[in-house]
């Protein structure tokens, strides 16, 4: 038997279909999704139960997350994380196409989705690297409003006119804390990072009906609880686009992640961070380089770095974008 040891891993993609998908993850980033008819979302890293991601290759190959989890502990995650979660990884990173708008809907916090769910919450961002023109998205309500207004709004069949929507171009971001309303457009093709759940509380569906003529289940009563009421003049992350280098993107108490943009390579150094680290590329091309190993990283790929590599070089071969994502 191969002696088992830790290295950047990339894990083989879970692929869904959703009433809302379309063919950019095929047509854009170059993946397979067939044999089903559209790809809503990929899911890249993840640990939630039902969808376990699997090693791709190397020694470790068709192990699951919790698997290495267990085995590796705080030289895969960092320390911190372990004691805090234990096997349980705590993100989820997809690639999302919308060929058409997704439901209305919303996320509860860690309060709400523990008691409910016995689940963690579900706190997000997007990253949109590919947009139609005139594409569009909601985040949050245009005003402040409440529990009484909202379902007037909602049951006279007028709920987006006390939403926030939201021209979208290539490059924006943003943040989305569990409790705000939201869907996303149709024409976006973006990378989310997320906490580690799949509890999303549906609120309006476009009166949309699948193959078989059935609607999707509302949960009207479940959202009351878990929806922030107020507004907020910021809904989209403000940075400035740097070229070759670090650009902070979001920073909450769930996950930071950075943007990079390099047409040369660069030396990350995670001495400090007790975490492990994610890759997410979403253009070009870069080898990982870290204690003599090489990982090659292209568009829609995503790499976990263990904790255990304190300094990686990332080699340019055609210049890359990708997200760097880790715990605080």
């Amino acid at each position: 038997m191969s002696k088992r040891y830790l290295y950047p891993l990339k894990f083989e993609t879970i692929f869904k279909e959703k009433i809302w998908g379309g063919t950019k993850i095929r047509d854009v980033l170059g993946k397979d999704f067939s044999p089903l008819k559209n790809c809503g979302e990929t899911w890249e890293i993840s640990g939630v139960k039902g969808n376990l991601s699997k090693v791709a290759e190397g020694v470790l190959a068709g192990s699951t997350l919790p698997e290495l989890i267990e085995e590796f502990k705080g030289d895969l995650v960092g320390d911190k994380v372990y004691e805090a979660f234990g096997n349980e990884f705590p993100l989820l990173v997809k690639f999302i196409d919308a060929a058409q708008d997704l439901s209305i809907q919303v996320h509860p916090d860690d309060k709400l989705a523990k008691e409910r769910h016995n689940s963690l919450g579900k706190s997000e961002m997007w990253y949109v690297f590919q947009a139609d023109p005139g594409s569009s998205l909601i985040s949050g309500f245009k005003r402040e409003t409440n529990r009484e207004e909202y379902l007037q709004y909602l049951n006279s069949g007028k709920l987006t006119e006390l939403l926030n929507r939201e021209q979208v171009h290539p490059g924006d971001c943003f943040y989305l804390p569990a409790g705000r309303v939201h869907t996303i457009g149709k024409g976006l093709l973006l990378a989310e990072i997320q906490q580690s759940s799949d509890i999303t509380y549906r609120i309006y569906d476009f009166d949309r009906v699948d193959d078989e003529g059935n609607k999707r289940e509302l949960h009207t009563d479940q959202a009351l609880d878990a929806l922030d009421y107020n507004a907020y003049s910021d809904y989209k992350t403000p940075y400035k686009k740097r070229l070759n280098e670090v650009v902070p993107l979001v920073d909450s108490q769930y996950f930071q992640t950075n943007l990079l943009e390099f047409t040369t390579g660069i030396i990350r150094e995670h001495y400090e961070r007790d975490s492990f680290v994610i890759y997410t590329c979403f253009e070009g091309e870069a080898e990982l380089q870290t204690e003599g190993l090489t990982t090659n990283i292209c568009m829609g790929d995503a790499v976990l770095l263990p904790r255990k590599f304190k300094e990686v070089h990332i080699r340019a071969k055609s210049g890359f974008k990708m997200l760097e994502t880790f715990m605080p």
